[in-house]
């Protein structure tokens, strides 16, 4: 299996960041502290992933942490949205959906992040929605209406990895030289 994982911001001061990063994904794994339980920015977060229509998966985390309530937020979890304790990565597999779209359609691609590297100029995180994006080809960004070539495109794993497409259903990056992120 490819699991494409996006990390997001917890704070509800990111809630724009999350809704971007959610509308790139089919689930969403919705983590809980173990010794705060379901604060405000966790639901806040929830209710974006469900009006995203997205698969939720809660996950316990800081389970080793000195006062962690873990009978407590389980019953916090299940009382909040009524699910099962089950393996993660078993559950991510069964229940998430696989990524739609078309490789034979045109190039669409969901922009959620981008950084700024001193080298390369500004690095974009996209996820394909459809078609095929390949190093070389001329790309329009839609809400600039500026053109760019892919200098690189790869997917994320414990680095920037470079490959020669990528396609609908993957998240990857593209390094076009562009130096201004507006």
């Amino acid at each position: 299996y490819v699991l494409n994982l996006i990390d997001t911001p917890g704070h509800v001061d990111f809630s724009y960041e999350v809704s971007r990063a959610l509308a790139a994904c089919e689930g969403a794994l919705l983590l809980v502290d173990a010794s705060q339980g379901i604060q405000a920015q966790t639901i806040s977060n929830l209710y974006l992933a469900i009006e995203n229509d997205l698969e939720i998966i809660p996950v316990i985390n800081k389970i080793d942490m000195d006062g962690a309530k873990i009978p407590e937020v389980t019953d916090q979890i299940g009382d909040l949205i009524g699910c099962k304790q089950e393996e993660i990565l078993e559950a991510i597999v069964e229940r998430i959906p696989a990524p739609a779209g078309d490789t034979e359609a045109p190039l669409q691609a969901l922009i959620f992040d981008s950084v700024f590297n001193s080298f390369r100029g500004i690095i974009v995180y996209y996820r394909i929605l459809n078609g095929v994006l390949k190093k070389g080809d001329k790309i329009r960004f839609v809400a600039s209406g500026n053109d760019y070539f892919a200098d690189e495109v790869g997917v994320l794993k414990l680095a920037m990895t470079p490959k020669s497409e990528v396609r609908a259903g993957d998240v990857g990056y593209i390094i076009t030289g562009i130096k201004n992120a507006k």
